[in-house]
């Protein structure tokens, strides 16, 4: 058998065979899936490429750009808005091993990354602000090609077997001086240099960076105004642990030993890896995060490995300008804050102390005013407060920037797609590592919701803090591959007794009481309860764990998974999550669109599919258009999809049962203005199902009310484009005759039947209690017989129906003028019946309305009648057409929506082709006519 490759939609699967190269085609199809899931179902915070703009224009290249560029972005941890420029083989010198190793660089908008072709063995990350020059040394047969890259900590990285050396170099330089001009260096804060403890500059661990050339003075003035300003909005100068020590016990004597042998151990790594953002990054390294980073330096290790440095070096002063613009705003992102600040470490003394709650507080408010389509999410209160412990305010606000836009893309956001694709991840790396227990636990998702909030808050809501900073110690070296491999470590502890368990409940108590003994002996804090863990009564003595175990264990059995190997997981698992989304804002839609409506729920739900691939259709074909903007995830589930007037129209010809040839646009285009009541040229799909409701299961008058607002303002408009009627003058004339022969020889007299029917509603306008509907002007009620005697074009009774609205037409336009002379006169309607005179006899019908029409009434030339003075109301329409029994055949009969739907399913697509095709025509006509 061929290998195929299969897709399958909610509806049905394909299977694709005969490829020339199939894993090629294949990674195509994925590439192009998710670019084009996000872009359409996930604009939250999905930027797209500018390559991918046009979707018809996408090439294969585009597609390969895009990934390696998301690689790039993943593997290093770097912003966003990065852009890699150039993949180059080559050997960096690496002095702890005295050899060049093989390896990649990778270069963009204001990187230089080299990373091993042996994972792990080397990663060296470049700020092009740190590069002080990038030189060519002397080709040598030794040294083939090299360039020397120096950095303001008196290091130079060089790089070596170089292809197209000198166009790099050029480009290179070219982007270091863009970075320079943009970005001016600011020179460290120096007012504790004389300190002997580790002062955090500029990109350094220990204050014994060199100066960073000229300028320094003015820089150090600015940074001391800096400074002051600080003072005066009262940030926090220093983490809070340093101002909130906890009392020490006797038995922590071998924990601070513990920490001093640590800090010797990284002291001595420093000299020889580097102690700026650009240091070697080994396998070394991570045994030594993996053991846990002393007290002392931890937080400014978190700045050096997420490279939080380089953002807090790059923009001075942007913190307190955030904060100064966002304090005492008020919004529901900071009603979120307000809400949980006291449930953030509240057991830690820091977060019983105003100190660390307005800190907590300021940090929070300007992120959310920084980036207010991610705002604030729950969550981000507890691993704030953890940064403020370790960083300073400043600092901390920084790391919190790289946590959510860097390092746990889409997490923070409305619907948490990243967290959910990572669940889903999870859960295949359960079944690929834990087949035994995917075996058992059949179904995943218990076990994926148990773990959510240990991705969301990096354990540390769920495991005692001494233990769960260790956790956040590995995720900023390793990123969330820690977080992956911590979770299956954890599950493989308790395998046992997961398989054992009964139910999801007695899982989520193995689990949550496991977690809560994982302690660090190490530590040399005292141990500090966590209020977010799963309380639980300890019948049973439960193990103790301890954390630096835990990890290592991580790392041993499950710490082979590569960036690239996560990152195309989270591919193919993100087309899964988003369409599970769709699939749970469709059914909410329906939920609340189904007790309003009469249409069946299955053909409301054909619908709700039409409706949402109208707005799909044009957001691919329409790039020009901002209906891509339209779908907002954070809206109510029923105004996420809106449509605009020409899908409207689309979708009005497809599945309307009111259609009328020519004429079907224009009562689309006022079936749009009718029902966007708020005027944003938008409509959701509650007002498409209750107006097809109308159309298809309305009682006869609910269906003549629906045509008669459709015939007056707002949906007719003054400038209508078919404001002129082209019907015949004998249908609109009232020299027609009132008194009709019927076949069996009876006559109706239609003078009687005017005359009680406006007594009649004369009486039931004291009665009625709901809103009275606009009178219809006579320009109005042309347009409405123009739309009936379009609706009955091809209909089998035809030929009765045109007869039928010729007489109601007739006898319309009589109560329009009677209504006409009334008003003139300054009379009732019910005195003015009386008057009227059985002129419509058999031997001069044709005469009937002759001196109305063609000159004013003797009584009224004094007061002249215009135009708009003539009226006729719902009432009187309705009631006229109730009179004829082939017009009231037409509006009862009972009408399918389901052969609409099937028919709309297979010409949808081709209606819009064909639309384009004209369109494009058209434009070329134009453009040759100019």
């Amino acid at each position: 058998m061929t290998d195929t490759v299969r897709v399958t939609t909610p509806n049905k699967e394909r299977d694709f065979s005969t490829f020339l190269n199939i894993a090629e085609a294949f990674r195509i199809m994925e590439q192009l899936a998710d670019v084009t899931l996000r872009r359409l179902l996930d604009n939250e915070i999905f930027e797209l490429d500018p390559g991918l703009q046009d979707p018809t224009q996408i090439t294969k290249r585009d597609l390969e750009a895009r990934a390696q560029n998301e690689f790039f972005r993943a593997f290093f941890r770097l912003p966003r808005k990065e852009k890699l420029h150039e993949v180059v083989d080559c050997s960096l010198w690496t002095p702890f091993s005295r050899c060049h190793t093989a390896g990649r660089m990778y270069t963009s908008d204001s990187y230089i990354c080299f990373a091993s072709k042996e994972n792990g063995c080397c990663n060296v990350i470049i700020p092009l602000r740190e590069v002080i020059s990038i030189e060519k040394m002397e080709d040598t047969s030794l040294l083939p090609n090299p360039i020397i890259v120096s950095i303001r900590s008196k290091t130079a990285f060089q790089f070596i077997e170089l292809k197209d050396r000198d166009t790099l170099v050029e480009n290179l330089l070219q982007r270091l001086k863009k970075v320079n001009s943009s970005n001016p260096v600011q020179c460290n804060n120096l007012q504790n240099k004389k300190q002997n403890t580790p002062e955090f500059t500029s990109t350094c661990v220990l204050g014994d960076c060199e100066p960073e050339g000229p300028g320094t003075e003015a820089a150090q003035s600015k940074d001391r105004s800096e400074c002051d300003k600080e003072s005066s909005y009262m940030l926090n100068a220093e983490a809070l642990r340093s101002d909130f020590h906890q009392s020490g016990v006797a038995g922590l004597d071998f924990g601070k030993s513990r920490e001093q042998i640590k800090e010797s151990l990284w002291n001595d790594h420093f000299v020889e890896y580097g102690r700026t953002v650009c240091m070697f990054r080994t396998e070394k390294i991570r045994k030594l995060v993996a053991m846990g980073i002393p007290e002392s330096l931890r937080g400014k290790l978190w700045l050096l490995f997420s490279d939080a440095v380089t953002d807090l070096a790059s923009h001075p002063g942007y913190y307190i300008h955030l904060v100064e613009a966002s304090m005492g705003k008020c919004c529901m992102a900071t009603e979120e804050i307000e809400r949980d600040l006291h449930r953030s470490l509240p057991e830690h003394p820091a977060f019983q102390s105003e100190t660390g709650i307005a800190a907590l507080r300021r940090v929070l408010t300007a992120y959310a005013h920084r980036n207010p389509k991610i705002g604030y999410c729950q969550s981000m209160n507890i691993l704030t407060s953890v940064l403020l412990l370790y960083a300073k305010e400043e600092e901390a606000f920084w790391l919190l920037v790289a946590v959510c836009e860097r390092m746990l893309p889409d997490y923070f956001n409305h619907r948490v797609i990243g967290a959910q694709v990572d669940q889903s991840v999870f859960e295949e790396l359960i079944k690929e590592q834990l087949p035994e227990l995917a075996e058992h636990m059949k179904d995943l998702t218990p076990l994926a919701s148990i773990s959510l909030s240990w991705f969301l808050t990096l354990f540390l809501s769920i495991m005692p803090l001494e233990s769960a900073v260790n956790v956040v110690d590995c995720f900023f070296y390793d990123g969330i591959k820690a977080i992956f491999q911590l979770g299956l470590a954890i599950l493989e502890a308790n395998a046992v007794d997961l398989c054992n368990s009964k139910d999801d409940g007695q899982a989520l108590m193995i689990l949550s009481r496991f977690l809560e003994h994982v302690k660090n002996e190490e530590s040399p804090l005292p141990p500090i309860g966590n209020h977010h863990a799963f309380f639980s009564d300890d019948q049973e003595a439960t193990p103790v764990t301890e954390i630096a175990n835990l990890i290592h264990d991580s790392y041993e059995k499950f710490g082979d998974h590569s960036v690239e190997q996560i990152e195309h997981m989270r591919y193919k698992h993100r087309i899964r999550v988003l369409q599970s989304h769709e699939d749970t804002t469709k059914q909410n839609v329906l939920r609340v669109v189904i007790p309003d409506v009469s249409i069946l729920p299955e053909d409301l739900e054909e619908l709700y599919d039409l409706f949402k691939r109208e707005h799909l259709i044009r957001c691919y074909w329409d790039t020009t258009s901002p209906v891509v903007e339209r779908h907002d995830p954070s809206r109510p589930y029923a105004e996420q999809y809106r449509i605009d007037a020409q899908q409207f129209t689309n979708l009005y010809k497809l599945v309307s049962p009111w259609t009328c040839g020519e004429h079907t646009d224009v009562l689309a285009e006022r079936t749009f203005r009718l029902l966007d009541e708020n005027m944003d040229r938008l409509i959701e799909f509650k007002g498409l199902a209750s107006c097809l409701d109308v159309m298809y299961n309305g009682e006869m008058n609910e269906k003549i009310k629906l045509l008669y607002k459709l015939h007056i303002p707002p949906a007719l408009t003054e400038n209508e484009r078919d404001s002129q009627s082209p019907l015949k003058n004998p249908l609109l004339s009232t020299s027609r005759p009132l008194v009709i022969g019927k076949a069996n020889g009876d006559a109706v007299d239609y003078q009687k039947q005017l005359k009680q029917m406006l007594k009649d509603l004369a009486k039931e306008k004291d009665t009625k209690t709901e809103k009275e509907l606009p009178k219809m002007s006579q320009r109005e009620f042309i347009q409405f017989c123009k739309t009936l005697y379009s609706m009955f074009h091809e209909d089998p009774e035809e030929n009765d129906l045109y007869q039928a609205i010729a007489t109601v037409t007739t006898l319309l336009l009589q109560i329009g003028e009677v209504g006409q002379r009334s008003i003139s006169l300054g009379s009732g309607s019910d005195e003015f019946t009386e008057d009227l005179q059985p002129e419509a006899a058999a031997s001069d019908q044709d005469a009937v309305f002759t001196d109305t029409v063609k000159t004013p009434h003797k009584d009224s030339q004094s007061s002249p009648v215009t135009e708009g003075d003539w009226t006729v109301s719902f009432e009187h329409i309705l009631a006229s057409l109730l009179t004829e029994q082939s017009l009231v055949n037409f509006f009862e009969k009972p009408l399918e929506l389901k052969p609409k739907l099937e028919n709309a399913k297979l010409n949808q697509y081709s209606l819009k082709t064909n639309g384009t095709s004209c369109q494009s025509r058209g434009e070329q006509t134009k453009l040759s006519t100019q």
